[in-house]
């Protein structure tokens, strides 16, 4: 993927509110998050089980017993791989604590990436508007695909949005040249050279899902292709530059940063998801 020596990769296991409280102010050049979509759905992935109300939840404790939504007491017991409910009644609530923490995070030259669907992508544009300032706004990318079921009743959803959002419009870092490049969608209208070259990517990416089969699969349910990842790192960070994913999953945001010669810091409370990533990334630490 590149020539740069591998950055460190660390791995934090637990809530990432809690764990990025703790992180240093203004320690990371590009933050990527890519939070539950609140599909309504049930997903399949490996998660902890929630025992509700304090006094039981201390009996039946794996682990600590964490605040909730809404301030509900939950214990947290780590079991095997099953499905869960991708729905949340209070998504803003949920995710807005974690996104003023991501600002406060961001270096002057920062970049924050969203990554949502059709679901929640206009509330959390408007959430980032109100935490970050309209003018701070970047991009609304699109990342598009051509992948699974398609309804015959409407047209069918096939895009992912990434709302993509600086600390300082003034001083934020962009390397459009470090960018991969893609082949013109009509090469005849340009010279041999440009064709030859491809064109700077637009807001809308064309891209595939991770292939079922090939290096990249690690069989983890959410995870997100090298390919949208490596884009985002190049153009947003420098070599040697912090990169930060609060809900890390698989770990693409690390794999693709320390190939890239950036050093990352990758949270999950999620079990499996810690054990994939070590997997993937042997070097990595786990904190």
């Amino acid at each position: 993927m590149s020539g740069a020596t591998p950055g460190a990769v660390e791995i934090r296991h637990g809530d990432n509110l809690e764990i990025a409280a703790h992180l240093p102010d203004a320690s990371f050049t590009l933050i990527y998050l890519d939070p539950p979509f609140n599909t309504g759905r049930t997903q399949g992935k490996a998660v902890e089980s929630a025992v509700r109300d304090a006094v039981t939840a201390q009996a039946a404790a794996s682990g600590p017993v964490k605040a909730g939504f809404r301030g509900t007491s939950y214990a947290r017991t780590f079991g095997e791989r099953r499905a869960y409910s991708d729905r949340f009644d209070d998504y803003r609530d949920f995710l807005a604590p974690r996104l003023r923490e991501a600002h406060r995070l961001l270096a002057a030259d920062g970049t924050l990436y969203v990554h949502l669907d059709y679901r929640e992508a206009h509330y959390v544009k408007v959430l980032l508007d109100e935490l970050f300032g309209r003018e701070c706004f970047l991009n609304e990318l699109i990342w598009a695909y051509d992948y699974g079921a398609k309804s015959r009743r409407r047209w069918p959803t096939k895009h992912d949005t990434i709302l993509v959002y600086v600390k300082d419009p003034a001083a934020y870092w962009f390397d459009s040249e470090a960018v991969d490049r893609e082949p013109y969608m009509a090469p005849g209208l340009v010279t041999p050279e440009k064709a030859a070259r491809g064109k700077l990517p637009t807001d809308v990416w064309w891209h595939t899902i991770v292939p079922t089969s090939g290096r990249e699969k690690t069989g983890y349910p959410t995870q997100k292709p090298e390919g949208i990842l490596r884009r985002i790192v190049q153009a947003s960070s420098r070599p040697g530059d912090r990169v930060l994913d609060l809900f890390a999953g698989s770990g693409t945001t690390g794999a693709v940063a320390s190939a890239l010669g950036r050093e990352s810091v990758l949270v999950d409370s999620n079990p499996e998801a810690i054990a994939v990533m070590r997997r993937r990334m042997p070097h990595a630490v786990l904190v």
